[in-house]
Formats: C-alpha cells, structure tokens, sequence
C-alpha cells in the first residue's frame, strides 16, 4: 500500500499550511522533472515516504534557538525544503542556505523558495568555495561519506553548531574511517522512513 499525503500528516502531525506547502513543492517536483532529472521517477511515485517523511524527520532535531542553517548538496530540497518550511512557522530571524553546484537545481530551488515564500535562499557556489561563517545547524543527505562531509562541514562549524545528516546503512563504516581525523561525539537517531538509516546527529566536531 502507498504512503500517502494524509499518512504523511498523520504520523508527523503537521499543520495545513505546512502540508500546503509540501504539497507545492511536490507540485513543483512532478512540473520541472519533466524537463531535468531532479528525481527518479520510482522515486517521485513515493514522495511522501521517501522524500517528505524523509526530509521531514530531521526538523524536529533542530535546537531551539537555531536560526541559522545550511544544507549541503541539496539536490532538489532534501532536506533543505523541508528545513526551511519548519524555519517559517518559528521566528522571523531564521535563514537556511542550501548549497547546490548543478545551476539547473539551483534554478529549481530558487522558484520553489520564491514561490513557498520561504526563509532561504540557494546558491550554486560549490561548497569549498564559500566563505566561512558559523552556522547553528548544516545538514545534509547522500552527499558525502563522513569523512568527506566533515571536510566539507568545517568552515561553517562553531562551537554550539551541530550536524544533522541523513545516512544509510553503512553510517558505521563512515564513522570509523571519519574517527581517524576527527574528533567530535554523535547520536544515531533511527530513520521514520528507512529500516536501515538514521539520522547522524554530530556535536563538537574539530579536526584531528
């Protein structure tokens, strides 16, 4: 059986309005991967799951008082869609930049930020070429092993920023190879969407 948008409400407990807008980013996802592979279209048949509930899983993880977010390689908004909808029911103050080198994503992310009205905006910069500054949180999904995402993930670290990182099964082989350059501590959070995932919650992440 499918999982549903009214699945999708009923396990996560969302209001209207931020269904509204999941619904309009799905909207937007079904119009432009008619003309770019954003997303495969197995994939696309289950948004909700797999892209909705996904994404969604990691918002309730954000601190309290974080307003600042970065997310890196967002491909088509996961999960930095999905951050920046939660980030427009909380304070004014809050921004997420999600960080995508391909300028046709980037296209896309731009039209649905625009159109969702959302605290964000994209860019197409690669990572490694962005100015450093702190941030509170910097996500990311299928981006980067560990090791690697660290790398990328540094810049932008502070002292009370944390990682949220949707992994797959092999996140443990991740974090031992990571181990060997870098020092930090880490939660393993069970994904809703993936018996084998999780979410990778880091904390205190410094080089080695």
């Amino acid at each position: 059986m499918s999982y549903t948008a009214k699945d999708f409400a009923d396990e996560t407990n969302v209001s209207r309005e931020t269904l509204a807008d999941y619904e309009l980013w799905l909207a937007h996802l079904l119009k432009w991967n008619r003309k770019i592979n954003l997303v495969s279209p197995s994939a696309l048949d289950d948004f909700w799951r797999r892209h909705a509930l996904d994404s969604w899983q990691i918002t309730p993880h954000m601190p309290e008082k974080a307003c600042r977010y970065i997310d890196l390689g967002s491909g088509a908004g996961f999960p930095g869609i999905a951050l920046a909808i939660a980030a427009k029911s909380q304070s004014s103050g809050n921004q997420v930049l999600m960080v995508e080198s391909a300028g046709k994503k980037t296209s896309f992310l731009k039209t649905v930020i625009r159109d969702l009205k959302l605290p964000a905006r994209a860019t197409s910069e690669r990572a490694e070429k962005l100015m450093p500054e702190t941030y509170d949180v910097v996500s990311a999904r299928a981006f980067a092993p560990m090791e690697r995402l660290f790398n990328y993930a540094q810049p932008f670290w502070g002292q009370n920023t944390i990682g949220l990182f949707l992994k797959g099964g092999n996140v443990e082989a991740e974090l031992t190879e990571a181990d060997k350059s870098w020092t930090y501590s880490h939660e393993l959070i069970p994904s809703l969407s993936d018996t084998t995932g999780c979410i990778v919650k880091i904390m205190g992440l410094s080089p080695k």
